[in-house]
């Protein structure tokens, strides 16, 4: 029974936090250490993405087939880049390319040092920045139809640093948007979908690599927490997209600020340390 509440929480965690800018990897490293649980590891977070990654593909089912659609119509005229649904869909696989690198390349280090909470609270608090100075001097003009190979390949780049935990996917790829000039929800839209091919790629590379530690884990607590994360996230992605298109981004930049210096409050303390619970 205590399992299946942990894996409840972890489930609702990660589909609240996954899709609004505040981290779910700090938020599902620093709430099992507060309540004395172990860290489930990078594995158990990649598998219960793959909940919100079906809730990315029901809420944006549409928008896909506009891009495949898009991407079809290219096929014919060659004209791959002109199209403006056929270069959204390249440049989402293209953005793609940076952080399956980095995510292969720096494997030991986001599975090992990269999770100690020191990192997590230092990337809650500098992207909260860089999301404010991309608040303030972004022209928000922009939809996504209009996003340029520049951009696609500078957001690419910036959702690479959501493999260090704190830092966010959703939150490095808005800003990015922002400082490409994209309005609030173009830019949260594009970075919904620009995280599908990621989050695939993660959880099958995760599934095959760790296959006999997740084999050891209970199969019901681990479904259970891709089920809730999956309903959750439906429901925090309807609500971010509405929220933006009439709201900024201040709220989360104040809240991953706070969040940031509670844990480094905590670890000054000793009430957690900053490897805690990381196998």
């Amino acid at each position: 029974m205590e399992g299946i509440i942990h894996a409840i929480v972890l489930g609702i965690i990660q589909g609240l936090t996954e899709f609004i800018p505040i981290s779910s990897s700090a938020h599902l490293r620093v709430v099992p250490a507060l309540l004395g649980w172990k860290d489930e590891g990078a594995a158990f977070t990649a598998v219960i993405q793959i909940g919100t990654l079906i809730a990315t593909f029901i809420y944006f089912r549409e928008d896909i087939g506009n891009l495949l659609r898009g991407f079809f119509r290219a096929l014919k005229t060659k004209n791959f880049f002109s199209d403006p649904e056929s270069r959204v869909f390249l440049l989402i696989i293209i953005g793609t390319i940076p952080i399956s690198i980095c995510g292969v390349a720096f494997k030991k280090f986001i599975v090992g040092d990269a999770r100690g909470l020191y990192v997590v609270a230092s990337m809650l608090i500098i992207l909260a920045v860089f999301l404010f100075i991309a608040e303030k001097v972004s022209s928000k003009k922009k939809d996504m139809q209009h996003v340029t190979i520049k951009d696609g390949i500078i957001i690419g780049c910036a959702q690479a640093l959501a493999l260090i935990p704190g830092s966010s996917r959703s939150g490095v790829t808005i800003t990015a948007g922002l400082f490409c000039g994209l309005r609030r929800e173009a830019a949260a839209r594009y970075s919904f979908l620009l995280s599908i091919p990621a989050i695939t790629l993660s959880g099958l590379y995760e599934l095959y690599s760790e296959r006999a530690e997740l084999l050891a884990e209970n199969k019901i607590n681990l479904i259970m927490a891709t089920v809730v994360s999956g309903v959750v996230g439906y429901m925090s992605i309807a609500f971010l997209i509405n929220y933006l298109k009439t709201r900024t981004n201040f709220i989360f930049i104040v809240y991953r600020i706070a969040f940031g210096l509670i844990i480094l409050f905590l670890l000054s303390q000793g009430i957690i340390t900053n490897l805690q619970g990381v196998k």
